[in-house]
């Protein structure tokens, strides 16, 4: 089973996942910036809305991903695209914008002051990651996986995690000025099949690493079969998946001198 980044699978879904960033960018839109740098710019659609609110900005999208880079390279050749881990950037930027990707990257006790470190004089940190582990579904996988069957280790239900928005407010308040807030989309899915192809992209991806290619398929058969007892179709037989996300704002009047060491 492949358990690399899958640009398609990934885009299957790509208005519901686009949508949160485009909600992102226009609580800041109308801001200078000149330079802009995009955390975790996957295929290019995050980077793409940031273009088309701030179309004179220089804008880079970094990602870890081979596969979403070249996706991005491929759809956006007017945009410029790097393979960069986000503990490791040098330069700073008016804007450091990331959607749903800071989630996937452990210690944001460090990283996101790192992060703010690299936004310069008057710019902003605005991110946003999924706050959804109490939705149906994830509960389902989650519990599932704790199933002494599976022996899966304790830690792959931290692999995506994050912390609360207090955590967020103490981290980020003495070092800028914070917004937060929380938005639940509720997107529609044609069947149950399609809400599993959602996490099989995000969620379920270290399950499947752990799991292997058979164990991994019976581990998904079971998290449908027990997804579908639990949701009710809608009258046109159509599926809501709940999505919790958060947002972040944090604006500085001058640059942070913390943390300007890449985090190991």
């Amino acid at each position: 089973m492949n358990t690399s980044w899958n640009p398609e699978l990934y885009l299957r879904f790509e208005k519901e996942r686009s949508q949160p960033a485009y909600d992102l960018a226009a609580r800041i839109a109308g801001k200078d910036f000149r330079t802009i740098l995009d955390v975790g710019s996957g295929p290019g659609n995050s980077t793409a809305i940031l273009h088309s609110f701030f179309p004179s900005s220089q804008i880079l999208g970094i990602d870890s991903s081979e596969e979403m880079i070249a996706k991005a390279r491929e759809s956006y050749k007017e945009l410029s695209f790097r393979r960069e881990d986000a503990r490791h950037i040098e330069d700073s930027y008016d804007l450091i914008f990331s959607n749903a990707c800071l989630q996937w990257i452990p210690d944001h006790e460090k990283l996101l002051p790192f992060l703010l470190s690299h936004v310069k004089e008057n710019g902003v940190l605005a991110i946003q990651v999924p706050n959804n582990a109490e939705e149906p579904l994830f509960r389902i996988i989650k519990e599932t996986g704790r199933e002494s069957r599976w022996s899966l280790p304790e830690s792959i239900e931290n692999e995506n995690a994050i912390l609360s928005a207090k955590e967020y407010f103490d981290i980020l308040t003495p070092l800028s000025s914070v917004t937060i807030w929380e938005t639940k989309y509720f997107h529609i899915m044609p069947s149950v099949d399609a809400m599993i192809d959602w996490t099989r992209s995000t969620r379920l991806r270290p399950y499947m690493k752990a799991l292997g290619e058979e164990r991994g398929k019976a581990f998904i058969e079971e998290v449908k079969e027990k997804a579908t007892a639990l949701y009710a179709p809608l009258a046109d037989g159509s599926y809501i998946l709940g999505f919790r996300r958060l947002f972040i704002i944090a604006e500085i009047m001058q640059a942070s001198p913390v943390y300007r060491e890449e985090i190991p």
